[in-house]
């Protein structure tokens, strides 16, 4: 489908294009025709030529409109065939094809999952929230960006989903959204101050003498320039005005910089009206999307209407940089009258901009989980089951980052509370893609997307992972103790579920404490699952440790899984290939010499070894 709608915009912008060069060519013959034909009138008659130079320069006028409206058509369908193009390259995986959109500010490590978010590969390059790069606005990414890093309550999972599948199929809304979001450019810079600006308290409101004062000096100065043009006097009366003007200018530097938060604003403002307007407007039915869009027009006035207002007073604030400013300020107090328009939009919308801007992030975010669902109509949407202890059952459960075609689906089941999920398996069978697999799609189900599975059960669930440990030369942090600290971050997560008597845990450990030596290993990997099994956590271990479960009172608690490969061939140095299915009970094999074999090192015993021997 988006190769369709990609080839249908190209088709349209070429027309355009070739429309809009025709008509730079006519533009040009139409003006010099009309420069021509006055010229030879005016000097040489017949005075009718005059007359056909006038029409021919109304018809360059007619031209100059056609032409910019032509551009902006060109403009639209290229940018909506570039939208088209990174659909095909999201269903791809083709991450160098499509941008990472982030927000400006970092994560807020508050979050719940922020201290997990690389293990599952949920932010930055390749990740769950660049494929869900729809959403384009810096309310949007920070929407999307929370909503991952912080499981949302059933309720609101449900309310989400219902959404979700209503914007599915909506795709040129959702293409709607993103076309508009791309008019204020590097506009957005001034996003942060334009929203603080407009939640501030007015200045020039609260001085009314000062607002009556301006209107009257600007009127008298106005009067005295006229009647000194029309003769009535000879005296230049204005010259008080004008005095009184250069004073108030001083006073009222507040209204200069009201003016330049307005400058360079009219883009920006103009594409909020319309990214409102569009979310507004849409025939929606979902109560989720219901509620967006009576929160855009709260007070009876919609959102888009009131940017549209503030946007023609930008208008009237860029006239500051013109060469007719120092005119318009000290003849007129322009900066008066225009931060008088500016505040009074302040107190009837400003309060609300932030309200608006947090109702059109949720409606981007939602629309990103529209997209993924849109692209993958074999994902569904878990069911969160409330009550009855903790179980999570995934039917055909694969990973939401891996290209479809590659993507291996596999069932999978984790608790009751008192079993965990003893994943074993030979390097580079699958196992931490499983885990990183189950973590995401847990992620996806309690944001409210889809998830990529052909079905998923869960409770609402805490979830722990230590995956990607790195050790620190700058924090003088050994690998192991970067272990350590990790698992202490999953305990204390599931410490803190069972104390407030919420969602439960569900760990993600993969291969843990491989930094210390293998008999300490496995008594404190043993230990430490004992203690999340004991606090009513679930979840899964990945190990090569194949005696981990052999004792220490893990023996009744595990629920064995494996991975395994096949051998292309007798020999030591032989193929292998992965199917990365899962099956029950403990691997059979290892591969660490035959890898080492495929990749040209010596696998077998020194030559001085080998001679001692003989």
């Amino acid at each position: 489908m988006y190769a369709e709608r990609a080839a249908h915009f190209a088709k349209a912008r070429d027309v355009a294009e070739a429309r809009w060069s025709r008509l730079a060519n006519w533009r040009l013959v139409a003006l010099v025709a009309a420069f021509g034909a006055v010229a030879v009138g005016w000097w040489r008659g017949p005075g009718w030529l005059v007359w056909a130079g006038l029409a021919l320069g109304a018809a360059f006028l007619a031209l100059v409109a056609r032409h910019n409206r032509l551009d902006a058509e060109r403009r639209r369908f290229a940018a909506l065939h570039a939208i088209s193009l990174e659909g095909l390259a999201r269903l791809r995986r083709d991450w160098a094809a499509f941008p990472l959109r982030t927000p400006a500010a970092p994560p807020d490590p508050r979050l719940p999952l922020a201290p997990f978010a690389g293990d599952l590969d949920l932010l930055g390059p390749a990740s769950l929230q660049q494929l869900l790069g729809v959403a384009r606005t810096p309310a949007g990414l920070a929407t999307l960006q929370r909503w991952l890093l912080a499981p949302a309550p059933p309720v609101t999972v449900r309310a989400r989903q219902e959404a979700v599948a209503e914007l599915a199929p909506l795709v040129d809304l959702r293409d709607g959204l993103a076309l508009a979001a791309l008019g204020p450019g590097d506009q957005e810079r001034h996003y942060a101050d334009f929203l603080a600006w407009a939640a501030g308290e007015p200045w020039l409101l609260r001085r009314p003498a000062l607002r009556w004062l301006a209107r009257l000096s600007s009127v008298l100065f106005l009067a005295g320039v006229l009647a000194q043009l029309a003769d009535l006097t000879a005296l230049p009366l204005w010259g008080f005005p004008l005095i009184l003007n250069m004073l108030l200018t001083l006073l009222g530097r507040h209204t200069l910089a009201t003016m330049g938060q307005l400058v360079d604003r009219q883009d920006l403002l103009g594409a909020y009206a319309k990214l409102f307007g569009l979310v507004r407007g849409a025939p929606l039915r979902s109560a989720e999307l219901r509620r967006l869009q009576a929160a855009l027009s709260a007070g009876g006035v919609g959102a888009d209407a009131q940017l549209r207002r503030i946007g023609r007073v930008a208008i009237l604030a860029e006239y500051s940089r013109s060469i007719l400013a120092p005119i318009l300020q000290l003849g007129l107090l322009w900066s008066f009258h225009v931060a008088d328009l500016a505040e009074r939009w302040r107190r009837d919308a400003g309060d609300r901009l932030g309200p608006w801007l947090a109702a059109l992030g949720e409606a981007e975010a939602l629309a990103a989980f529209g997209a993924l669902r849109h692209d993958h109509p074999g994902w569904s949407f878990a069911q969160i089951d409330e009550g009855g202890p903790p179980r999570l059952a995934a039917r055909g459960l694969a990973h939401p980052l891996l290209p479809p075609e590659r993507a291996v689906p596999n069932d999978i089941a984790l608790g009751p509370p008192g079993t965990f999920l003893l994943i074993t398996g030979s390097n580079m069978a699958g196992k931490s893609t499983l885990l990183r697999a189950l973590g995401l799609n847990l992620v996806l189900a309690q944001a409210g997307g889809p998830v990529c599975a052909a079905e998923l059960r869960l409770p609402p669930l805490a979830l722990a992972t230590s995956m990607r440990v790195q050790d620190s030369l700058e924090q003088g942090v050994s690998y192991f103790m970067a272990e350590l600290r990790r698992l202490k971050l999953v305990v204390d997560r599931a410490e803190a579920a069972r104390a407030s008597g919420g969602p439960a845990c569900c760990y993600l450990l993969d291969e843990i404490l491989h930094g210390t030596n293998s008999a300490e290993r496995q008594v404190a990997a043993r230990r430490v699952v004992r203690h999340l099994l004991g606090l009513g956590a679930i979840g899964a271990v990945s190990t090569h440790d194949l005696a981990l479960a052999d004792e220490g009172g893990l023996q009744d608690s595990a629920v064995l899984a494996h991975f395994t490969e096949q051998v292309d061939g007798a020999e030591a140095g032989a193929g292998l290939r992965f199917d990365y299915r899962l099956r029950p009970g403990l691997a059979p094999t290892t591969n660490a010499l035959r890898l080492m074999a495929l990749v040209g090192l010596p696998t077998g015993d020194p030559p001085e070894t080998a001679e001692a021997a003989r």
